[in-house]
């Protein structure tokens, strides 16, 4: 039985783990310029964090459920499975890591430690460090009453000082300090080389432990060694109905600080000795992954690399293009008037929305704003002029998501401010994430109120807009623009029984949607007509919408799929899965649009969404999916699908085995889509009159 459900279904973490891996290929690739290989190398590191933070932790949990059951669980078997994988990606990274620095050494740009310091650069670096660094390092004194694993924090990476002095062993940690102190500091230039040396913080401190101990400790030897633990980031809330949601989340995240440590990563060096004082201290034990590493943990760190050296080393920027529907129109309310606008991230400008709400703000027909937040820039633009819009009398009503992971504090803050300001907080549903990607403006016009809505894939985030591609309608169709209006009707009084002809919400009528359409497809191929579903996804888990899809593939509907993280559909699968093609694309911008394109017999029916095919966007998010009926817009997506679908530079072929092939180019024109859809998008405004 479990190798039928083996065969049919593939574990998302290990589908997860298959993504990063092709996050690592761009690291390796050496067609990839080699600051952005170093760039890579973070992300994949800032992934594997967060996976072991979540869904790690997540496995765990339901291993310790079964502790007093057989030994050979399902979900213990998938642990091993995970830890298996991670340690064959640990060691493909280390290969990488050391290749990236040949190719960094190639280009005149060396990552050097502390061994390899010339006399000046030591003399350079003790001043350095006194006078830029030392304020910042605050030790951890380890003894048999220190509660190791309530002091360190997972997202920090420590050094852990072993000082010798005879018989006696006195341990100390140190944090890495990352927001105060930068971890990568070039060195001077020394005359007559062309060589630039960048050090990291982690070799200054190891250079440096002397003046840090030495007054202090009497040893005779310092020895210094990385590690990193990681927690469970899935913290619960308490139930305590006397307590605000702001309270309950504050107690939730306080005890994130305090989370059971699921990964330790230690450094290869480190003695058996201090490996098993450090298990003891933080409570690991035989179902936490124990990975050996090198002498740097935090690569995630590496997002930020400099580029000390030309230009050329990194991709070249891709300049924003404008849009010229808005251009045109001094007002964007007459542009949006005048036509649907799609605009596509990061292509486009991001300054067109938040410009629509900075005028808006001040606009004296526009009587209120309603909008839905779940993760925004650190200096927003767009919270500025939401506050300003409260100045001048607009009614504003936001929508926040607290329970955003990793950005709750945050969103906490955020909450604070615009209360403060006089902006009418929502905090949604308290069973339900608030997904959605809405604004809506109220506006006066000719004597009536009018509606313009916005409906993305993406969040409103300044800064993720230039790296994330991204999908923002914008419509004055009333059609669209009343059911905008009951979405936050229902996030605000979900008592209420709402039904939607248009748009597509969750958990109100997601799943049913998806059914029928892949329904309809299926009765097309039956009648001999061409059936086709083209699908462009984050993540594919949901069971239920994978079985509709076997059924499709299996009455002979051709399923194209362009997905760029977790796929738990089983592709090529005789008898099964036929008809069913998946690829990945990773490349310089993080795939993240969500659209579907159903043939519906030549009449297609295209849409966009803020939700994955995945159970909880179905049933435990309030997401939105929006029907495209303007005709260029829909040949404007359908086009861009296929230049992602012919991609020959960076797409991988995803199989039943996940090997993560490069899809073969052939005789065929090297096409890498995300440069083709700029180009196409550039034409497309070129020749718009």
């Amino acid at each position: 039985m479990i190798k039928k459900l083996e065969a049919k279904y593939i574990a998302k973490e290990l589908s997860w783990l298959s993504f990063n891996e092709r996050v690592l290929q761009e690291a390796a690739d050496k067609s990839t310029p080699i600051i952005e290989r170093v760039r890579f190398l973070g992300i994949f590191s800032n992934n594997l964090d967060e996976f072991f933070r979540v869904r790690v932790a997540n496995v765990k949990r339901r291993v310790l459920i079964e502790k007093d059951l057989d030994e050979q669980t399902p979900t213990k078997n998938l642990l091993r499975d995970i830890q298996k994988k991670v340690l064959k990606l640990q060691e493909e990274f280390d290969v990488t890591y050391h290749e990236v620095l040949k190719g960094l050494a190639h280009k005149n740009i060396f990552l050097i430690n502390e061994d390899q310091l010339s006399p000046e650069q030591g003399s350079w670096l003790q001043k350095y460090f006194t006078n830029h660094l030392q304020g910042f390092i605050e030790p951890i004194i380890i003894n048999k009453n220190t509660n190791l694993a309530a002091l360190l924090k997972d997202d920090l990476s420590y050094l852990i000082c072993e000082m010798l002095g005879g018989k006696n062993i006195q341990y100390a940690a140190i944090a890495i300090p990352t927001t105060d102190s930068p971890r990568f500091i070039e060195l001077p230039r020394e005359k007559g080389k062309r060589r630039r040396d960048i050090i990291m913080s982690d070799n200054i401190i190891r250079y440096c432990i002397n003046n840090i101990f030495s007054a202090y400790f009497n040893y005779k030897v310092c020895n210094v060694y990385a590690m990193k633990v990681t927690g469970d980031a899935d913290f619960g809330l308490t139930d305590d109905i006397d307590l605000s949601v702001l309270e309950k989340l504050s107690i939730g995240l306080k005890q994130r600080l305090h989370a059971k440590p699921v990964r330790f990563v230690y450094e290869r060096a480190m003695p058996d000795h201090a490996i098993d004082m450090l298990k003891s201290k933080l409570g690991i034990t035989r179902h936490d992954s124990v990975v050996p590493g090198g002498r740097y943990h935090n690569f995630r760190d590496f997002i930020d690399f400099p580029n000390v050296g030309r230009k050329h080393l990194e991709n070249p920027p891709l300049t924003p293009l404008v849009s010229r529907q808005f251009s045109r129109h001094a007002c964007p309310f007459d542009a949006i008037k005048q036509q649907d606008i799609l605009l596509c991230y990061p292509y486009h400008k991001f300054d067109h929305f938040t410009e629509l709400i900075r005028q808006a703000a001040f606009d004296p027909n526009v009587f209120e704003i309603k909008i839905c937040l779940y993760r925004v820039a650190n200096n927003s633009r767009l919270i500025k002029s939401l506050i300003n819009a409260v100045r001048n009398g607009k009614e504003v009503f936001a929508v926040i998501e607290l329970h955003a992971r990793f950005d709750e504090q945050a969103n906490m803050e955020w909450a604070r401010i615009l209360t403060e300001s006089g902006v009418k907080v929502h905090f949604g549903l308290p069973s339900l994430k608030c997904h959605t990607k809405l604004c809506l403006i109220g506006r006066h016009e000719h004597k009536k109120q009018t509606y313009y809505a916005h409906v993305g894939t993406g969040n409103f985030h300044e800064k993720t807009a230039k790296v994330y591609t991204d999908f923002s309608l914008f419509t004055n169709k009333q059609a669209i623009t009343k059911e905008v209006a009951l979405v936050f009707d229902f996030i605000a009084h979900s008592y209420k029984k709402t039904t939607f002809k248009h748009l597509i919400v969750s958990p109100i009528g997601t799943r049913d949607w998806i059914n029928k359409s892949i329904e309809n497809e299926i009765k097309m191929a039956k009648k001999g007509h061409k059936a086709e579903i083209l699908i462009k996804m984050n993540n594919i888990d949901d069971k239920q919408v994978i079985d509709k899809l076997y059924e499709a593939s299996s009455a002979g509907v051709k399923i194209k799929i362009v997905l760029r993280g977790m796929c738990s559909l089983a592709p090529g699968v005789v008898g099964l899965s036929d008809n069913i093609e998946v690829i990945s694309i990773v490349d310089r911008f993080l795939e993240h649009t969500r659209f579907t394109i159903f043939h519906n017999n030549g009449d297609p029916r295209v849409t966009i969404s803020s939700a994955d095919w995945m159970t909880r966007n179905i049933e435990r998010r309030v997401e939105v999916g929006c029907p495209i009926y303007d005709p260029a817009i829909q040949q404007q997506i359908i086009h861009i699908f296929n230049l992602q679908w012919s991609d020959k530079t960076k797409a991988r072929i995803i199989d039943k085995k996940q090997h993560n092939k490069y899809l073969p180019r052939g005789n065929k024109r090297k096409i890498r889509s995300q440069i083709s859809v700029y180009n196409y998008l550039k034409d497309l405004e070129s020749n718009k009159k």
